[in-house]
């Protein structure tokens, strides 16, 4: 695999002077650690990798040598962390630099996912220490054509035969789809109306009868690997179904709690990098004999986006800790960070492609690919409508719960 090529670029500084408190010993280490990396090893290839549409195998190779994958698996399994903290974390300073390779980390962790919460000890040893070094790259098989914001209604099908399962459907927008050899299947078990008869797999390798559809063409994370999968008499081993058969769908709901503020992060970073940009190129350009920074309008954009992605900063690792700290509840407020940080990343490019103007518009500048990039995490693991619906269906459950309140006096 081909390294990746150095850059003579300084990192780009933290957003503040002084060590985020929020973020202990092993965060602040990561933080440094993967801002380096970004920024000079990765951050002068994003626009290459963004241009070919090819899957950046030698970033891949980087992650790998650096032990990035193993920061989010715990140290039983190979692991350097396990914290959902310190992922995050880092996917959000591999975003600053480049989208397409800060979902190298978090996908492997969400298709690692899955065997942390449901797998046996005997499947979490044997599957996951590859997951944690990089030698194998994982996928999350839940979407398809026509079960996304719905998945209860998935057509893909499992059958016991034997000692195995076969698996006939297909998946759609499977991120890692063509590159994966591990990818958690979740397939109708029970077909019978009513039933919560959804259950999940570990599809091993390139297996008789996988097949691989690539979608191509897509507006950003153009380097991503996207595809159809198609699964037609794929035999699965029974011993590779996690949890018991019906347990898919809630297992599936609990690694998305997990894997939104992750899709927060890849968000944030985004936002900070388009902020940088927007910095940078203020102070540089000049208009009227002086700085563009110097223009009251042109400050209140800036002042606009940086408060944005502070306050998006502090969702995203609040959902993190909450998470860490175990709390059973944190599907609301995973739901707000993927949306308010989503929301922002969006804001906040769009502002940043303004700053820039027409140099903004081209490819010469980063901030018009940030700006299409930004586009996605307003939509996979769940769209922004569907985040809203997580949030206030919790307000009201949370409501009834506690019964009526007597009316105040003003």
């Amino acid at each position: 695999m081909t390294q990746v090529a150095g850059s003579d670029r300084p990192p780009t500084p933290a957003s503040g002077p002084h060590p985020d408190r929020r973020l202990g010993d092993e965060q602040l280490t990561i933080q440094r650690s993967l801002r380096e990396l970004a920024q000079r090893r990765i951050a002068p290839r994003a626009a290459a990798i963004d241009q070919a549409e090819a899957f950046p195998w030698d970033v891949v190779q980087l992650l790998r040598e650096h032990d990035a994958f193993a920061i989010g698996f715990p140290a039983a399994v190979g692991g350097l962390s396990g914290s959902a903290l310190s992922l995050i974390v880092a996917i959000e300073e591999v975003a600053r630099a480049c989208a397409t390779s800060s979902l190298l980390l978090a996908v492997q962790a969400l298709g690692g996912a899955p065997i942390l919460l449901a797998g046996t000890a005997a499947q979490r040893q044997r599957l996951l220490p590859d997951l944690a070094s990089g030698r194998r790259l994982a996928a999350y098989a839940l979407s398809e054509a026509d079960a996304g914001s719905d998945p209860k209604a998935m057509r893909t099908r499992a059958v016991r035969d034997g000692r195995d399962y076969i698996l006939d459907g297909a998946k759609m927008w499977i991120t890692n789809g063509e590159v994966a050899e591990l990818i958690v299947v979740f397939a109708v078990t029970d077909p019978a109306p009513g039933a919560s008869g959804i259950s999940a797999f570990v599809v091993e390798g390139h297996p008789p009868g996988l097949v691989r559809n690539p979608i191509g063409g897509k507006l950003g994370i153009r380097g991503s690997s996207t595809a159809e999968l198609v699964f037609a008499g794929v035999r699965v081993p029974a011993a590779n179904r996690l949890g018991a058969e019906g347990d898919g769908l809630r297992l599936a709901m609990a690694v998305l709690d997990r894997s939104r503020p992750s899709v927060a992060a890849q968000a944030l970073g985004i936002a900070q990098g388009a902020l940088d940009e927007a910095v940078r190129y203020a102070r540089q350009r000049r208009q009227f004999g002086q700085a563009i920074a110097e223009f009251q309008a042109i400050q209140f954009l800036l002042a606009d986006m940086a408060t944005g992605v502070e306050a998006a900063r502090g969702l995203v690792y609040l959902a993190a800790s909450r998470i860490d700290a175990g709390d059973p509840d944190i599907s609301g407020i995973a739901a707000m960070a993927k949306l308010f940080a989503s929301d922002t990343a969006m804001r906040v490019t769009t502002d940043a492609v303004q700053v820039l103007g027409g140099a903004g518009y081209v490819r010469d500048f980063p901030v018009e690919r940030m700006m299409r990039d930004a586009k996605i995490t307003q939509i996979y693991e769940g769209t922004n409508q569907i985040q809203r619906l997580v949030i206030a269906r919790r307000l009201l459950t949370q409501a009834a719960a506690t019964g009526p309140r007597p009316p105040g006096r003003a």
